[in-house]
């Protein structure tokens, strides 16, 4: 019987002791750049990972300016809803959405001389945006605080006073200037606060220099961290919305075009241009810049040049107006405009798009002149095969008329269609496609066929001929 006692003894030792002895699993991300929907996904992701993994914490190692509003408040809803906590550690900067995001965190960690705040939602060339952006931010910073929490106390006056966890008055005043907040904030001022300011206002919860003191404050001494390592397809996009390699595929589109109205029939320069239009837009769709409508304008536009090419003859309207949805398309899927307001689109950013986009279209017809001598060459073109070497010439009895067509000449048929010039004629059992020389001719008239030209055959009433 004692036996048993001490192997109960020896049992529940063991596991005790490797209840201790097991490392927290600490899961950390690097957000270290402006919040962009790139950012989002691969937070999304990062979550994902920790939960699949069982992560005891979750940390984000922060140094940002701002970003996106949007994307933001999506990463404050993902913190909110986490089954695992979350802390943030202030590396040096928490502006704007990154302040936004923050104050989402269970707990905020700031290294000494960093600073969280001036939350007001400004375009890209810093100025303030009107109200009604301020006003969902303040609404927003508000409730992030207030989802905190908040303790009831009862005075000795028997007066009931609410302390905030976070103070969603101070979360308003660091969007808006004009709130005022005694002891802390003016009036005329947005409100941004130091280590020890943030700390003293509940904003946050210690000062440290790294990674494992942030850890050591939390309690917990003994983790093992696993770092966020953005998917192969997260740098891919990164590579191809570089405005570089933009108008590199701009390039390659055009001259995809182009080649495959030179050679019709091939194919190959068409895959080309459809490959490269889709690295073009789809990381750029992913990254919240081009929208539906912006590549619908970029695809109606190449339909309408090809319906001026292969279906109406000369340039004309079809034409100018396809050139300028497909210049529209590629420029507005470059801009972070919202649908067809571009009030907070920077006009160095514009013109950004638009220089892009201007030399990868020059570019390209320059590289489908050079590479259409270079490539295709019958002599020495790297693919000479694809192209026709032979040349038949007329004084050796080649033609370009079938031998049997030019013996119509003469002949007596009917109108199988009504011709306005255009139609069908039958003669001797056989049906032609044909064009009236004069005016139209109705179905089952008698025709003469007058003249054949390059395949085509021309007709008249017998009275006229």
């Amino acid at each position: 019987m004692r036996k048993y006692w001490i192997l109960l003894l020896l049992l529940v030792s063991l596991v005790v002791y490797a209840q201790e002895t097991q490392k927290a699993l600490v899961y950390k991300i690097n957000i270290m750049q402006n919040i962009t929907p790139a950012t989002q996904r691969q937070v999304k992701q990062a979550f994902a990972e920790a939960d699949s993994l069982h992560a005891d914490y979750f940390l984000i190692h922060m140094n940002t300016y701002g970003g996106t509003v949007l994307d933001a408040d999506s990463i404050r809803t993902m913190i909110l809803q986490s089954k695992i906590p979350v802390y943030v550690f202030i590396d040096n900067n928490a502006a704007s959405a990154g302040a936004l995001i923050s104050i989402a965190c269970d707990g905020i960690y700031m290294r000494p001389g960093s600073s969280i705040g001036a939350a007001t939602v400004v375009n890209q060339t810093g100025e303030a945006m009107p109200d009604k952006y301020q006003s969902y931010m303040r609404s927003t910073m508000r409730a992030t605080a207030e989802a905190h929490g908040k303790d009831t106390i009862i005075t000795a006056e028997n007066d009931t006073l609410f302390e905030w966890f976070r103070d969603p008055l101070i979360a308003e005043a660091m969007v808006d200037q004009s709130i005022y907040v005694e002891g802390i904030s003016d009036t005329g001022k947005v409100l941004t606060f130091t280590p020890m300011e943030a700390m003293e206002h509940g904003f946050c919860e210690g000062i440290a220099e790294t990674v494992d003191e942030v850890m050591e404050q939390i309690g917990v001494e003994d983790f093992e961290l696993v770092t966020y390592e953005p998917t192969l397809i997260e740098k891919i996009i990164g590579f191809l919305v570089n405005p570089v390699v933009s108008g590199l595929l701009i390039m390659a589109i055009i001259g995809g075009i182009y080649f495959e109205m030179q050679s019709p029939g091939i194919g190959f320069p068409l895959g080309i241009a459809i490959l490269a239009a889709i690295l073009y837009f789809a990381p750029l769709y992913l990254e919240g810049l081009a929208a539906n409508w912006e590549i619908v304008i970029f695809v109606v536009g190449i339909i309408l040049i090809f319906i001026e090419i292969f279906a109406i003859p000369g340039f004309g309207v079809a034409g100018i107006i396809g050139v300028i949805l497909v210049f529209t398309g590629l420029v507005l899927s470059l801009v972070d405009n919202v649908n067809f307001d571009f009030e907070g689109v920077q006009l160095r950013g514009f013109g950004v798009a638009v220089t892009t986009v201007v030399l990868g279209i020059f570019g390209g017809f320059l590289m489908a002149l050079y590479l259409g001598r270079k490539v295709f060459t019958a002599e020495s073109g790297m693919f000479k095969n694809f192209a026709l070497n032979t040349v038949q010439h007329a004084n050796e009895g080649y033609i370009s008329v079938e031998t049997s067509m030019l013996t119509l000449k003469g002949k007596e048929g009917h109108a199988h269609t009504v011709l306005r010039p255009g139609g069908k004629v039958m003669i001797e059992g056989e049906v032609y496609d044909a064009i009236a020389e004069t005016g139209f001719i109705e179905r089952a008239e008698q025709v003469v066929v007058t003249r054949i030209e390059a395949t085509q055959i021309y007709v008249d009433k017998p009275e006229n001929s």
